[in-house]
């Protein structure tokens, strides 16, 4: 957790690529992030990109003209196809020296006094221009719960005089998901249809969810995997995460007050994830940490979940902002509505520790394993990362501005995560952002 700042974090670097240099750009020359893209439309493989201002560098294409000749670690045959791979998965496996020399490389040249200028900019496509892929072949994908205002006010809803379970402060909470279900911004699913039983009826009823929502949360992409057998201790875990993404897990908040005891979430959850298409490193993240607070009163974490680094700079300080855009806000050609804002510095459980305490007990971790942080809610009502948080578990409807109401979801919303961080003297580093859109039922 040792925060290394190097030449890539400089404020004052500049890209030959223009719309990096604006102060509004969520991918200036700082930060790089990765994805999987080919042109929209097109049959063409999808192919590993990095983000640099409103463009994508292609990446196999940049090594094909030697752009990262002279780097040690950006040599051979694994490295050669990993940057060729369809996907980040390869990449992603060869570790944090490599992915750290390739951040260098691309910083090198694509800085306005760059000599593959050239050359690099036949190995351009506008974001516009662009489809998207999941940046990873996801094997498998765990989703925590690690905001304690979250759960509290969740909680609350149900157990007014208990909303924290006794484990709550001394065990990071999370559940194994379904990756088969797990899309790329500009998902589009249909509503559930699933088991449900009302307040008032006897027994349970079947058909389409009801209380449709969505969860603002942060995706951790795993790099390097463990061994079967192995622990990945706090000293290590940060080493294995290739970087963060934003995650929306939509929720039947109907189905889930029926299913989830005692195992826990079922086909409330299962239906549809959302990620944005960038994956942002840690290393771009790095002048960014902040320190990270668990109060005196609250439990400490047992020693396999702390390290001498933890308080000083474990949490990321990230701004989270969620909107709403309904079927008729599209059909009047209006913006989407801000629904409500919260930041990840405000998570009990930070990264590391995630990755630390799914290890502990010898669980292999694999290159493009997807953690969700759970939902992120800050400390204030409008800071809450959900709709059930939000309308008080559906008694208090929100009032749009061209005057709808939600309480819940309705078929046609479409709702977009953003975020991004930004720290006085140092230029924004943004995720973009990931949209996905509920639609009706299967009749």
């Amino acid at each position: 957790m040792t925060i290394q700042l190097n030449e890539t974090h400089s404020p004052e670097l500049r890209s030959w690529v223009v719309s990096a240099n604006q102060p509004d750009s969520d991918f200036p020359i700082q930060n790089l992030p990765f994805g999987v893209f080919r042109r929209h439309g097109s049959h063409q493989a999808f192919r590993i990109g990095v983000a640099i201002g409103d463009q994508i560098l292609d990446l196999a294409a940049a090594h094909a003209i030697h752009a990262f000749a002279g780097y040690t670690e950006l040599q051979g045959g694994h490295f050669t196809a990993a940057v060729n791979a369809p996907h980040l998965n390869a990449l992603m496996a060869l570790g944090a020296p490599v992915w750290s020399a390739l951040r260098l490389a691309l910083s090198r040249v694509l800085r306005a006094d760059a000599k593959h200028l050239a050359a690099l900019q036949n190995c351009l496509l506008p974001q516009s221009a662009a489809e998207y892929a999941l940046p990873a072949q996801i094997g498998d994908y765990t989703d925590f719960y690690t905001s304690l205002h979250h759960a509290t006010a969740v909680g609350k809803l149900f157990r007014p005089d208990n909303p924290l379970l006794p484990n709550y402060k001394w065990v990071p909470i999370g559940y194994h998901g379904r990756a088969s279900s797990i899309g790329v911004s500009g998902q589009q699913f249909r509503r559930p249809v699933a088991q449900t039983k009302p307040p008032t009826a006897e027994t349970p009823v079947f058909g389409p969810a009801k209380r449709m929502d969505y969860e603002l949360e942060i995706g951790i992409f795993i790099g390097q995997g463990n061994a079967l057998g192995d622990v990945v201790g706090m000293d290590q875990a940060e080493a294995h995460v290739f970087g963060l993404c934003l995650l929306n897990d939509w929720s039947a908040r109907d189905v889930q007050a029926w299913e989830y005891q005692p195992l826990g979430p079922f086909l409330a959850k299962n239906f549809a994830t959302t990620i944005s298409p960038w994956v942002v490193t840690l290393e771009a993240l790095a002048p960014y940490r902040q320190a990270w607070q668990r109060d005196a009163a609250d439990p400490q974490p047992l020693p396999y979940l702390d390290a001498p680094d933890l308080r000083d700079s474990g949490a990321f300080d990230i701004q989270l902002e969620v909107l709403l855009q309904t079927e008729k806000m599209r059909a009047d050609g209006a913006a989407p509505q801000r629904l409500s804002t919260s930041n990840f510095r405000d998570s009990y459980w930070t990264v590391a520790q995630l990755v630390t305490h799914h290890t502990v007990n010898g669980c292999n971790l694999n290159p493009g394993d997807l953690l969700g942080s759970g939902t992120q809610s800050g400390p204030a009502p409008e800071e809450a990362g959900s709709l059930l948080e939000l309308t008080e578990g559906g008694k208090k409807p929100i009032a749009l501005n061209n005057g709808e109401q939600r309480l819940f979801l309705e078929d046609g919303d479409t709702i977009i995560l953003r975020g991004w961080t930004q720290k006085q003297g140092l230029p924004r580093i943004g995720f973009g952002e990931v949209s996905g859109t509920l639609l009706p039922a299967r009749s």
